[in-house]
């Protein structure tokens, strides 16, 4: 358990390098496009997509599962022990997946922070204004006085049995 635990944390961050690998530079998905497809089918020079930047979960998970098979394939012809479980394979595939999900969440959130940065100021500074303006206003305002209504005069009303009496009910 203890070796499984030590390949998923480094797959995590092995994903998180792929993917700000691929993020500053492609040039071996960029080969392996030329390679494959005919001149007009290529990638444009300045498309950014590379094996696990910018693709879909499916597409991620059949290169970094390809990758894995391959880095396994190498591994048994190097190093004739049996190393590599189905558990182990397992947690580097979904290790890998989770940390380039993960640096993806880092860069686009520090790209948003940079992007909002100036705005983000100027929000803070308007919320400590206001938040001055408030304490200033309930220092000075003084305390609202609470309106009791005045009984007004009342008049004398008749009681039931002298209204019965008008009408004729009661003598």
């Amino acid at each position: 358990m203890t070796l499984e635990l030590i390949i998923f944390i480094a797959s995590i961050l092995f994903g998180a390098f792929i993917y700000w690998r691929e993020s500053q530079s492609n040039n071996l998905y960029r080969f392996f496009n030329k390679l494959m497809y005919s001149k007009n089918l290529q990638m444009k020079p300045n498309d950014k997509i590379g094996f696990v930047y910018k693709q879909t979960f499916i597409v991620r998970l059949v290169f970094i599962g390809f990758l894995f098979l391959i880095g396994v394939i190498v591994l048994r012809f190097i190093i004739p022990i049996d190393l590599t479980t189905i558990s182990i394979f397992a947690s580097m595939i979904v290790g890998t997946l989770i940390g380039t999900y993960l640096a993806n969440f880092i860069f686009k959130s520090s790209e948003i922070i940079e992007e909002k940065t100036d705005s983000l100021e100027d929000i803070v500074n308007e919320t400590i204004e206001k938040g001055k303006d408030f304490i200033t206003d309930l220092k000075t305002e003084e305390p609202e006085q609470v309106e009791t209504p005045t009984e007004s005069p009342k008049v004398e009303e008749k009681s039931a049995r002298d209204r019965l009496k008008d009408k004729g009910y009661l003598k």
